[in-house]
């Protein structure tokens, strides 16, 4: 069985349209989306509406989440943007989506961790950076339903890995397929996360019935410069930058 795997579009169709067609291209059938769908300074309603049309499964992240609870009183920005663009039945559909799902046994899907849609699985911020975190961490976030799974699948960080955790599962991160890079300013641990290209990234997961799954970490070129011209229009020059180029400097 193969499972393409895509997460944090974060309103990117452009992104997502290319995706699909290399998933098709390479005959797979099944797509997963582990969330955070919307939430983004390009095309929101036109992503949803795609993603609700193919009928694919997707786990419900932290933007998904909080585009409705916040309703109309959004700080501008990402979730602002997504919430005035998207209908009632598509703001509707992304409330509504499960915070986790097994697409295969043994097969854990979330946004951050199995527990936390707002917690990053693989990685902690130290120095202004993600980078690993420890063994123990790993298993403390996993908890038991985690370490309990053959695989585990996570996205909300943006960063692409696989980790195989000791007695545990192996973990899957694709990368994000719509926003290469972010900046965190609030908070006690300010940072920033860089996929170091533009690409769209997913993953294909390839389930193999005597244990020795393989996991293909995709990049994938597309019209970056057509979403960062929309980040643009939209006052957003962050994110036409990091969406150009995958890099993203912290304020000075």
């Amino acid at each position: 069985m193969r499972i393409a795997v895509i997460t944090d579009v974060h309103g990117n169709v452009a992104a997502l349209e290319a995706a699909l067609d290399d998933i098709a291209a390479r005959g797979v059938q099944r797509v997963l989306c582990l969330g955070d769908c919307a939430s983004g300074m390009m095309w929101p309603n036109e992503t949803v509406a795609l993603l609700m049309d193919r009928a694919i499964a997707t786990v419900r992240g932290n933007h998904d989440r909080w585009i409705t609870e916040h309703g109309p009183n959004h700080k501008p920005g990402q979730d602002a943007v997504a919430y005035a663009e998207t209908t009632p039945d598509q703001r509707a559909w992304l409330f509504e989506l499960p915070e986790r799902i097994v697409p295969a046994p043994g097969v854990l899907a979330c946004h951050g961790t199995p527990s936390s849609d707002t917690q990053n699985l693989l990685e902690e911020p130290v120095g202004g950076r993600l980078v690993p975190a420890p063994l123990d961490t790993l298993r403390a976030r996993l908890g038991e339903d985690g370490m309990a799974a053959r695989i585990v699948l996570c996205g909300h960080s943006h960063q692409a890995g696989v980790v195989r955790i000791p007695g545990g599962p192996l973990v899957v991160n694709p990368g994000s397929l719509g926003l290469p890079g972010f900046r965190i300013t609030r908070g006690e641990n300010p940072h920033v996360a860089e996929a170091r290209s533009p690409h769209a990234r997913y993953a294909v997961l390839t389930l193999d019935e005597g244990g020795a799954d393989r996991v293909d970490l995709l990049a994938v070129p597309y019209d970056w410069e057509s979403a960062a011209r929309k980040a643009e229009e939209r006052g957003a020059p962050v994110w036409a930058a990091v969406l150009r180029t995958g890099f993203i400097s912290m304020p000075t």
